[in-house]
């Protein structure tokens, strides 16, 4: 053996992929470690035999191996379920290249694998928890429902009421709908807001990011499967039937695949579908919205973005609309006061400023987890600028000793009114102070503009 040919033999058993490898007549002549992990057998049990005698569920067309190896022809990413020697099902991505000599002799075959059989048990077991989930009483606890509805949207800006208004009308038509935002605007949100004012509010709604699952399995999850002795699926209805007579929400819509694309556009313009390994068509009433954080007219292809762009809604980034974070601000200290058990009142004009400066690229989730993360070191009274993690107090300038001086006592009159309920004149006597300094320090503060 050449240096060539044991480094080769070095690197392909130590892959973490399974790799095997045939002649023409389906003998195996390569087979590594990873490979038998992936099929439950040891390397011994299958080189220098037949393919179809340790893999018996599979025949000469199912095997991609033993079609490649007499056709000559590559087979890209396919799907394969198949059962070994010993009974135990495998489920694979398989990628299958012809072997051809010097002379372009095709001399066989070789299998690169990923086993995905435990996130194919997954996918099935969340199809089945929704199938189960959709087949309840009809009450709000037993279905699949969307929680939020357009009083939910925090925001009084024009850019915001502007989408929240347009969204509402779109929302009692069948039409399908393209929600295109940045990472953390609300895009959900906002879907779940349409599906509630809509003539589908009481029918399921289901979710489904597309970036989560591999390409197999996302076919079998969004259209279903029959059993099938290919697939080796059960028969299970995908988020299409599920959604009957609902809404599909598909989210980071772009990193759907393409020939998923195509079957996603067929759904749309014909009203049916076809679950993987079928043969015949299925109907579907479903409305679907769709959410994106890039251009969908460069990620999509160009026939479904037009399909889906009847409705289109594009969230502004909390950058342009910086006028809400004060009222966002309010909303979540009150959400994480209620989860924490803390008693801060509200934000400082001085951390106003800095979060009103901050360009927000994570938008509105960014800003409730920076206000969560604040809320577990202080408790009650007021965020002040030095509550903030550095980098959103960076361009703070330092305080003199009269502006510290001035915020503590700003803070002892709002601790001692909110101790007092609001009363003016309890407070002023609470504090040892005359009813009209406290009533012109209150105006001086001005905290109805200037603090939340």
């Amino acid at each position: 053996m050449s240096l060539a040919e044991a480094v080769l033999a070095v690197v392909l058993q130590q892959s973490n992929h399974g790799i095997h490898m045939v002649d023409t007549e389906g003998i195996t002549r390569y087979y590594n470690g990873a490979a038998a992990e992936m099929d439950g057998l040891e390397v011994a049990d299958v080189l220098g035999k037949h393919v179809l005698d340790v893999f018996p569920s599979l025949n000469k067309d199912t095997s991609t191996l033993l079609r490649v190896a007499r056709t000559g022809k590559p087979i890209i990413d396919q799907h394969q379920v198949y059962t070994n020697l010993r009974g135990v099902e495998i489920e694979t991505i398989n990628t299958t290249l012809p072997v051809f000599g010097r002379q372009g002799a095709l001399l066989g075959a070789v299998e690169v694998a990923r086993d995905i059989s435990q996130i194919r048990k997954l996918t099935e077991q969340i199809v089945e928890l929704r199938r189960r989930l959709s087949a309840g009483t009809g009450s709000p606890d037993s279905r699949q429902t969307a929680r939020y509805r357009f009083d939910d949207i925090v925001g009084s800006s024009p850019a915001l009421r502007d989408v929240v208004a347009r969204a509402a009308l779109a929302a009692h038509t069948d039409s399908p709908v393209l929600v295109i935002g940045e990472t953390g605007t609300g895009k959900e949100l906002l879907v779940q807001a349409i599906h509630n004012e809509s003539p589908r509010r009481n029918m399921p709604f289901v979710a489904q990011n597309c970036a989560a699952l591999p390409e197999s399995l996302l076919d079998a999850l969004l259209f279903g499967s029959v059993k099938g002795s290919f697939t080796g699926a059960r028969d299970l209805p995908g988020l299409f039937e599920l959604a009957d007579k609902g809404t599909l929400f598909l989210d980071e819509l772009n990193a759907l695949p393409r020939p998923l694309q195509a079957k996603l556009l067929r759904v749309l313009e014909t009203g049916e579908l076809r679950r993987l390994g079928d043969t015949k068509s299925r109907k579907a009433d479903v409305r679907i919205i769709a959410a994106m954080s890039r251009d969908p007219s460069t990620t999509l292809r160009p026939d479904l973005y037009y399909r889906l762009n009847v409705v289109s809604l594009t969230l502004p980034p909390l950058r342009q609309r910086k006028e809400d974070i004060p009222l966002l601000c309010r909303h979540f200290l009150a959400k994480h006061n209620a989860k924490l058990g803390t008693r801060v009142t509200g934000i400082s004009a001085q951390a106003l400023e800095l979060l009103k400066a901050w360009p927000w690229p994570g938008n509105i989730r960014e800003l409730s987890n920076l206000l969560e993360g604040v809320l577990n070191f202080r408790s009650a009274g007021l965020i002040e600028p030095e509550d903030l993690p550095e980098q959103y107090r960076a361009g703070a300038a330092p305080q003199s000793l009269r502006a510290k001086v001035a915020k503590y006592e700003e803070n002892l009159i709002r601790q001692a009114l909110q101790a007092n309920g609001g009363n003016i004149s309890r407070t002023a006597e609470y504090l040892q102070i005359p009813r009209q300094t406290l009533q012109r320090r209150l105006k001086d503060y001005s905290w109805h503009d200037s603090c939340i």
